[in-house]
């Protein structure tokens, strides 16, 4: 005789922990599988984009800050390569070096969180989420001598950046560099073996190739699936033209190629770091550019790849020192799209680390 169970409603969130942030999850549950999925946004928006057309190309710089608000150096370097365009504004060659540096350093604190607090939801013990905080404390130690913020640093510039690092930055800086293939190492021991993490994290959440191209989805939610498509190779920006690293891909798009890719990422933006330190000219770290910039009118679409992939800016000039348009072109909501098909047919267990592995924050999907 066969058992006929009754499908239910489940709601998780807004204020789930596991959930990364102020979002939603209406989930049908026939037993413990789901059978449908809705993903609801919107609970911390805040009409950013809108804001912004009150404001300086300047002034929206902080904007910024609190969309990615987990890699607020990236996304203060897309705005602003975005106005240069916009603008015609050129940046020095020390400046480009500097942004780099700080880029990779961002991508390198954002994947030790996405990484760390995903070991953590896959019910592995919290060990690798503690070594990888120590590494991000360290680099949040950085940006703090080097700005004066850790979180939201506001240190991008259109034409540089705000400030030249201090002389204590670069040993720390090196010490840190030096350390981190080792650290790398520590944290592939005690995942690559670990029974829990292995059995939580192959073969769930599979994404196609194929679904992640439709899906348009970009990072290392894309690069798991074993799609070599990274901006800083296809489209390069600053200097990375004169980076020699590579792009790590995964084999089979599941849960446990995405931590992977951003695990060997991590190496190569040590790789960038140390050759840009090599690099790097003596020179100013920024251009002048007029308080109430006013770019003659026009548009602009400008890029950087993230920590999570392609954060783009559409600005629109009407040739006030405010943009007439400003959108941002979020990741996190891109490759959130595709998490309903990742999560029917799987448990609810999966779909939390489904849902940690494409390392969304809900800052940038609302805005």
């Amino acid at each position: 005789m066969t058992t006929n169970t009754e499908p239910y409603v489940l709601n998780i969130g807004p204020q789930h922990p596991s959930t990364h942030g102020v979002f939603r999850l209406r989930v049908v549950m026939d037993g413990e599988v789901i059978r449908d999925l809705d993903m609801i946004v919107g609970y911390l928006h805040r009409s950013m984009e809108k804001l912004a057309e009150e404001r300086t190309y300047t002034q929206n710089i902080p904007f910024t800050d609190r969309a990615d608000y987990l890699a607020a150096m990236s996304s203060n370097l897309g705005v602003c390569l975005a106005a240069e365009r916009l603008s015609g504004v050129e940046v020095p060659e020390r400046a480009s070096y500097l942004r780099v540096i700080f880029a990779e350093l961002q991508r390198m604190a954002s994947h030790a969180m996405a990484n760390g607090t995903l070991v953590s939801d896959a019910g592995a013990w919290q060990t690798p989420l503690l070594y990888m905080f120590r590494e991000r404390e360290k680099i949040l130690d950085l940006f703090e001598m080097t700005c004066g913020a850790r979180l939201t640093t506001n240190y991008m510039r259109i034409g540089g950046v705000a400030f030249e690092p201090p002389p204590e930055f670069w040993p720390a800086l090196r010490d840190l560099i030096d350390e981190m293939p080792t650290r790398i190492d520590e944290y592939a021991t005690l995942v690559e073996h670990n029974e829990i993490f292995l059995g939580r994290t192959r073969g769930v959440g599979v994404i196609s190739a194929a679904d992640a191209i439709n899906g348009s989805l970009v990072g290392p939610a894309l690069r798991g699936s074993g799609v070599p498509w990274d901006l800083r190779k296809a489209e390069p920006y600053c200097v990375y033209d004169r980076m020699d690293f590579e792009v790590p891909v995964g084999r089979n798009g599941d849960v446990y190629d995405r931590f992977m890719v951003r695990m060997e990422e991590t190496r190569q933006s040590v790789r960038i770091i140390r050759q840009a330190m090599e690099q790097i000219p003596q020179g100013p770290h920024k251009t002048d550019i007029p308080l109430a910039l006013r770019p003659e009118p026009g548009e602009v679409y400008g890029r950087v790849e993230g920590p999570r992939g392609e954060i783009g800016f559409y600005l629109v000039s009407d040739g006030t020192p405010a943009p007439y348009r400003f959108h941002i072109r979020a990741p996190s909501l891109i490759n959130l799209s595709l998490l309903r098909e990742m999560a029917i047919g799987a448990s609810l267990p999966d779909a939390v680390v489904s849902l940690g592995s494409i390392d969304i924050v809900v800052g940038e999907i609302d805005r």
